[in-house]
């Protein structure tokens, strides 16, 4: 099979792009709607492919994911404030793309009213989405693991 000349050194910059975008992405979703913690540890695993210093910093992102996870189902008022998140956080992508008329109260122009359409509000869909299948895997792979950040298949026999 022939090689593209330059082909390895478009991969590398590929995998850099996607992966600083995936952190930068994470960082912002820490604060906003999103998965924030899965978004910064893929960008940091894909980071960790191509640079040393990502890799030394990879095992505390993933420990902190892993740690906010299994926190996360920790109990059942979590679970159900968890999952409460994720209905909000749908309701609000679906109401948003729909664009409900401008309510009486609102305060400034009625072109600023839910800005974005289905732009913003399939954003919101998706996050609750990867937020509830997020749940889902922490409570298959966690509740009732015994300790925080270790998955069952990490605890062993």
């Amino acid at each position: 099979m022939a090689t593209v000349p330059g082909g390895d050194a478009v991969k590398g910059l590929a995998i850099q792009a996607a992966g600083w975008i995936l952190v930068l992405l994470g960082l912002a979703a820490l604060v906003l709607p999103g998965p924030g913690l899965l978004a910064l540890f893929a960008g940091m695993a894909l980071l960790a492919t191509q640079y040393r210093w990502a890799e030394r910093r990879l095992s505390p992102v993933k420990n902190a994911a892993l740690r906010t996870a299994a926190d996360s189902v920790a109990s059942w008022p979590r679970i159900c404030a968890s999952l409460v998140g994720v209905v909000a956080l749908v309701a609000t992508g679906i109401v948003w793309g729909l664009r409900p008329p401008v309510p009486g109260w609102w305060p400034i122009a009625d072109r600023w009213w839910l800005l974005g359409g289905w732009g913003a509000g399939s954003t919101l869909i998706f996050s609750g989405l990867v937020a509830g299948a997020m749940v889902v895997y922490s409570y298959l792979n966690f509740r009732g693991s015994g300790q925080d950040g270790a998955s069952k298949d990490q605890l062993g026999p």
